[in-house]
Parts: C-alpha cells; structure tokens; sequence
C-alpha cells in the first residue's frame, strides 16, 4: 500500500492494490468502492424482484372485492413483508450502492475514507436480507404487524416461540441500521476529508450535497429507529415493558421513536434522487444547473427541517392540538426548500437543447410524478385533511407516489445514466425506452386509483372491501400486473448488453464531471497518476472554462 498527500488539504489518499475485476471479485470481500457499489446495487435489485412479487400477490388480491387468493394470515405477512423488503432491502441498499460508486469518483477520492468499513457495511445487507426472509419462513408465524410494526400488535406471541417471525424481522431491522449508520459515517467522512484539490464545498457536484444531507438524517434519525426496535425486541422476548401500556409502558413512544427517522428517512431517500436530478438535466438540455448555489443550501434546509416533521403522521394518535399546529406548519414549510429545487429544474430544462434518451425520460417522468407527490404531500399536512383520510388508500397511494413514482424513476435514470460507466458496455435505447414507457403507464396506474379510493374512504391494509370499490382496484391491479412486466425489458437489457454490448466511450454523454475525466469502467485507483485539481463549478455547459487544471492528462 502506498499513499500520496495532498498539499491542499492535508489529506492523506491511501492507493489499495486489488487483483485485476472479474465477476468472482463481486462475491468477495473487496475494498474498492466501485466494486462494492455494485455489490450493493445487484444484491438490492434481488430484493427488488421479490417485493415485486409480494406486491403483484396483494394487487392479484384486492382485484376482487372476496379475499379469495391466500389466506388473510398470509395477506398480513406478505403486507408486511412488501413494505419492508422495498425500504430496507431495495431503497436504501440500492441508494446507498450509488453513493459508493458515485461520490469518491465525482469529488475527485481514490476510495472511501474506510474502505474495510465499507466492505463490512455491505456484507451486513445479505445477513440481515437473509434474517428479514427467514422471518417470513420460521414455524412460528411470519411478522404481521405491518413495516412499522406498532406495539402492541408487534409485541403478540400467540405461539409462545421466543425465535418467531416478529423476532426475526425486528433482529433483521437493527441490524439494517447498524449497517446503515456504518455507511453514513464513511460517506460524510468521505466527503468532508477526500475531496481533490481546489474543489470547495461550492465546486461539489449536486449530487455529493443531497447525498451529505442525506447521510447528516442518517446520522441523527437512524439511532431513534434502531434503539426503538432493540426495545420491542425487549419487550417481545425478555419480558420488558417500555410499551406495554397495561404495565406502566406507552405504546405511543414507540410511534415517536420510529417517526423520529421514519419520516427524515423519506428525505434520505428523496433527496439522492434530487441530486440525481440536477445531474442529469444539465447534461440532457446542455445548460449549467440554475441556481447551483441554491440548489446546495436548499439539501441542508431539508436536513434541518425534517426533524421537526414526524409527528405530522400522529395527528390521529391523542396528539394536543397545539402540537397539531406546530407541525402542520413544520411540515408545509418544507415544501419551500424543495420547491426551490423543482423550480432550478425547470428552469434548466427551459430553453434548453433537450436530448430524449432513456435517463432523461426517466428524470422527467419522475420529476412530473414528484410534483403530484408533493401536491398530496401538502394536503396531507392539513389537520383536517389529514385526519379525514388517516388510515385510507389515499395516504398508500401519496407515499408510492414518492417512493415508487420519483424515486425508482430517479433510480432508473441513474443507472442508464452511468451505465456506460460502471461496465464500459452502451445499454440498448429501444429496450430502454421500452421500459420507461411501460414503467410510467403502470406506476400511473397501479397508484392514481388509490387517491380516490382514500377519499371514499377505503381502508388501507385489508384483503377484502366493499364492492363499490372494486373499480378502481381493478384498475389498480392491471397497472400493478404492468409494472412487473416493465422490469424484463430492464433485465433484458442490463444482462445482454453487460455481456455483450457495444463498447462505450470514456463519455458518452459529452457531460461535465469528474467522473466522466475516467475510463470506462474506471481504474482501481480511479485517478491513478494524480489527483485532478478542480478550478470550476460543475455546471459549465456553454462556459469556456475546463472543470478542472489537468484534464488532457486524464483523459
């Protein structure tokens, strides 16, 4: 091992020797940032697939208004089962493995700052992954308590077990927030001490400061979730009380306890896709992020305002009225913040000279179905509102439209957008824009329907309803069916032209960054002769200033 220092910084950069990549270096304990990104994104796609599954069941389900395909015990499992796998198996592993690979390339770092932790952090995801799906398995009796898992329905023992499905499942929970503060601490420790030569917090790229921000929520939320998991752990097999109410325990501080990060952690989800956002509008409409500058600051707003958000989601839970107050303001006031990035957006796409290739079909589509997202957002900042649709489709149908209808779209953006990239391999454009099309009719209509289902007031979680619902669940169902389909043509073309695509140029995209300085796929070592000196802001489409010093000697 050999290490080089920086004179601007002080910071030493350590240069790891790794054995040349092959496809056995992805099921080994490698240190390389770029390997583990990858390690983290086909692993989460897995789980991916299967709550996919889960999902398809539910909606094959509720396309009947009889519960007529499983069993109301296997319904519940496999509700809960859904919700879990997508947050804690796919959203956040697969975020997290875009960071890895991203943000030591795009500040200019040979790797992570603790690269053995990074390993570490990741193999953590197929233990617990393996945990979570045993849950669903073990004799005695899946979880059923929902991804949220309230007590005192999560602290039930009907079987007397002590290894049972809610064991497992909190077991599985603690562990994904072990791994998941181990992450956070690399990534902000990453981007605060290995940034290159001459690059400024205000020469980052937009993505580094929305996944910073990200990994500050991370740091201050993710404790309260884990240490509110150990305790109903304690409580289901140790027989103490923190939320029994019968013996002096309040189950409404287990609510405070996983709304405190439950909620930040929609903006630990969200904000690495706004981040994704204003890295690929620039280079799709070739003109530099408006109001850069802004666009930053307003990741950290959202970091600090979403701790004084969750209890929004606890108006219906004998919560005072002045507190009811204090957060509805809190949790419209951080519709500004990222109102201020939808407005950057569009003012970089606006007079542009847009390109439709597949990620930016992608950005857009997500960023139209944010919009709606967040007009629902606000209305369920509304007490009234609020309590009016509190437990109905319209709160499912709100929150897919977040998770499922910005945030994989984003993600898929994001992986069509560095493909070239992290395999040296073009994807193919028809399949790709095959799978966006199918993926934005089904996301539409698989959660429009769920927004006046909740007005009319359907109840969320049940297996059956009243038959005046059933149009729009058969509606639903069909988007549902659709959006499985959309995922072959991805596997499809992810699979064949990693194996045998068309080789890609170091940038194929013509886009600014120092990623794009690098091979295609990029060095152990990523800038392994020197570290690049950056001298520019990252947005300069139209400007003739370079990024950086020395980019003939990069390229």
């Amino acid at each position: 091992m050999t290490s080089t220092q920086s004179k601007n910084t002080g910071v030493v950069s350590e240069k790891h020797h790794h054995p040349p990549t092959t496809w056995k270096t992805y099921f080994s304990f490698s240190t390389d940032h770029k390997v583990i990104g990858i390690q983290y994104t086909v692993t989460a796609f897995i789980f991916f697939l299967i709550g996919g599954i889960f999902a398809m069941i539910i909606r094959g389900e509720l396309i009947t208004p009889e519960s007529d395909l499983v069993d109301r015990t296997i319904y519940n499992a496999m509700f809960t089962m859904h919700g879990t796998v997508m947050l804690f198996m796919w959203t956040f592993p697969i975020l997290a493995g875009l960071a890895n690979y991203l943000v030591p390339l795009m500040i200019g770092a040979r790797d992570m700052a603790f690269p053995r932790l990074n390993a570490v952090a990741f193999w953590m995801v197929p233990v617990f992954g393996i945990i979570l799906m045993g849950s669903f398995l073990v004799p005695g009796g899946a979880a059923q308590a929902g991804w949220w898992s309230y007590p005192p329905v999560s602290t039930q023992n009907p079987t007397g077990n002590l290894v049972n499905g809610q064991f497992l499942w909190l077991l599985a929970v603690a562990l994904s927030g072990i791994s998941s503060i181990l992450g956070a601490v690399n990534i902000v420790t990453t981007i605060f001490r290995m940034r290159a030569p001459g690059m400024g917090f205000f020469r980052m790229p937009a993505y580094v400061w929305t996944v910073l921000s990200a990994q500050i929520i991370q740091l201050f939320g993710l404790p309260a979730l884990t240490a509110g998991a150990i305790m109903l752990l304690f409580d289901l097999t140790v027989g103490t009380t923190f939320f029994d109410a019968a013996k002096g325990g309040d189950p409404i501080l287990y609510q405070h306890f996983f709304w405190f990060y439950s909620h930040p952690a929609v903006y630990v989800i969200i904000l690495p896709i706004f981040g994704i956002f204003s890295e690929i509008f620039p280079v799709y409409a070739r003109k530099p992020l408006f109001g850069y500058k802004v666009v930053a600051v307003s990741s950290l707003i959202i970091t600090g305002l979403s701790a004084v958000v969750w209890v929004h989601h606890m108006f219906t839970s004998g919560t005072p009225g002045w507190m009811r107050m204090l957060f509805m303001f809190s949790t419209m006031l951080i519709s500004v913040p990222t109102g201020i990035k939808v407005f950057a957006w569009v003012g970089t796409i606006w007079g542009g000279k847009l390109r439709l290739d597949t990620p930016m079909l992608f950005a857009l589509g997500g960023l139209v179905m944010f919009v709606f997202a967040g007009i629902t957002g606000i209305m369920l900042a509304a007490v009234p509102v609020d309590i009016h649709v509190n437990n109905t489709y319209f709160v499912v149908g709100h929150f897919h439209y977040v998770i499922y209808g910005a945030t994989v779209m984003g993600i898929y953006a994001a992986i069509y957008h560095w493909f070239p990239k992290m395999t040296g391999k073009m994807y193919y454009e028809g399949l790709g824009k095959l799978h966006f099309w199918l993926t934005f009719i089904g996301t539409n209509l698989n959660f429009f329907p769920m927004h006046p289902l909740g007005l009319q007031g359907m109840p969320r979680r049940v297996a059956s309803y009243d038959p005046e619902f059933a149009f729009w669940n058969v509606i639903a169902s069909i988007g549902g069916f659709l959006l499985g389909m959309s995922t072959l043509p991805f596997l499809l073309n992810v699979i064949s032209s990693w194996i045998d695509g068309k080789k890609a140029p170091n940038n194929p995209w013509r886009a600014i960054g120092l990623e794009w300085l690098v091979s295609s796929p990029p060095p152990v070592e990523n800038f392994e002769e020197q570290l690049p000196i950056v001298i520019a802001e990252p947005y300069g489409y139209g400007k003739s200033e370079p990024l950086v010093a020395n980019a003939s000697e990069l390229n």
